[in-house]
Parts: C-alpha cells; sequence; structure tokens
C-alpha cells in the first residue's frame, strides 16, 4: 500500500479512537448520573477513557512529527517530498550551465570574430598603404610626412 493511504488509514483510526474515547466519557457521565450508579462501571469508563486518549494523543504526536519533517524539507520516509526537490534543484543548476555554456559560447566566437577580421586586414594592405616592418599599416601620406623622399 502506498504511503499517503496508509497515513489516511492512521488518521481514519485516529478519528474511531475520538469517537471510542467521547464514548467512554459520556458512558461515565451516564453512569454517575443514574440515582444507583456503579462506582466500578464509572471506574472502567474512565479507565477506557484514559487509555484511548493516551493513544490518540501519541498517533496525533506521530502524524505531527511526519508533518514538521515533511514542511522542513527533510527526506522522511515515502516521501516524495525531498526526490522532488533534489530533482527540481537539478533543473535548475542545468539551466544555469546551458545559460553560463550558451554565453561563453557567444562570447568565444565574438572574440574570433574579431581576430579574424584583424588578421584580414594586417594581412592584406589596402590601397594607399605601406607596411612597416613592425607589420602595421600606415597611410603612405603619414608616411611620407614623417619621412620625405
Amino acid at each position: 500500500m502506498t504511503v499517503p493511504m496508509e497515513r489516511i488509514q492512521v488518521l481514519d483510526s485516529i478519528e474511531k479512537d475520538i469517537i471510542t474515547c467521547l464514548h467512554s466519557a459520556g458512558q461515565v457521565f451516564v453512569e454517575l448520573s443514574k440515582e444507583k450508579s456503579s462506582l466500578k462501571q464509572a471506574e472502567n469508563h474512565t479507565q477506557m477513557f484514559l487509555k484511548t486518549l493516551s493513544a490518540v494523543e501519541n498517533k496525533l504526536t506521530d502524524q505531527i512529527n511526519y508533518l514538521t519533517q515533511v514542511s522542513t524539507g527533510q527526506p522522511t520516509k515515502g516521501s516524495g517530498y525531498a526526490s522532488q526537490k533534489v530533482l527540481q534543484m537539478a533543473w535548475h543548476r542545468l539551466e544555469h550551465a546551458r545559460s553560463r555554456v550558451n554565453e561563453l559560447d557567444r562570447i568565444k566566437l565574438k572574440h574570433i570574430q574579431g581576430r579574424t577580421a584583424q588578421r584580414s586586414i594586417t594581412a592584406q594592405p589596402s590601397a594607399g598603404q605601406i607596411q612597416n616592418v613592425s607589420g602595421s599599416n600606415i597611410p603612405q601620406g603619414l608616411l611620407h610626412e614623417i619621412w620625405p623622399l
């Protein structure tokens, strides 16, 4: 049986115990309200009430502890919450890694395109330019101003 169904059955059992507890308390009052009440019967119903009340308290404490664990994200037996949270975080990390890789790829392509464009400019001097010894292109008019022929 699945964990949620077991939890529902436990809650159903608690509800039945509460009904038994109230019934026992009612029987105590009925017995005490009689003209010739039986003290032994009243004590038996009182003991039954206290026993059932203790069982209800223990079962409710267990349920509250379970709900506390589930709500804080701590893994519990049969809880799918922790697994779901781990999966959600993994998807988030994956999407972040993808976006970062795409950003780095875009920067790399931009850098490669910039270097390719720069190499093509320095490899072929345009008309009216002379390439000097250092490999930079200097406009011919500026060169004549510096070193007249």
